[in-house]
């Protein structure tokens, strides 16, 4: 039983570290873009708001890559929870599991990706109306 659940924990800390990455692109993500509202409302230059879909996208994508790995970590999780104590051979190989919820694209399009991202998208192109009224 301390095999299996030695197992368990290790894959727990990658479920753990996965889960990390996506808060901190998710921290770096407002912060750039926060950083760039600065800019363009500063200097009334709409190509800083432009430059915000590019890192937004590139946010996203990273970060749907992360919640991806994790999810499917944590169905290897599940699977060696099932498993019998004879079964336990301690792989950390979870590739296995990319279908269905844990593939990249069903990651990206998460609601909570959705909501998170899309307010990063949608914000920008109010600020860039607004600009351009100004101007």
């Amino acid at each position: 039983m301390e095999a299996k659940l030695k197992h368990l924990e290790f894959i727990q800390t990658s479920i753990n570290r996965f889960n990390s990455n996506g808060f901190l692109i998710k921290g770096w993500a407002v912060s750039l873009v926060a950083a760039l509202f600065a800019l363009a409302a500063k200097d009334a230059n709409a190509r800083y708001v432009l430059i915000t879909y590019i890192s937004t996208v590139l946010f996203w994508v990273l970060d749907a890559y992360y919640l991806s790995q994790e999810r499917q970590y944590r169905a290897l999780y599940q699977d060696v929870a099932q498993r019998e104590l004879s079964q336990i051979d301690f792989t950390m190989d979870a590739s296995g599991y990319r279908h269905g919820r844990a593939s990249w694209w069903s990651a990206a399009i998460a609601p909570t990706l959705l909501m998170f991202y899309g307010s990063l998208v949608v914000l920008p192109a109010l600020l860039l109306l607004v600009l351009t009224h100004l101007a």
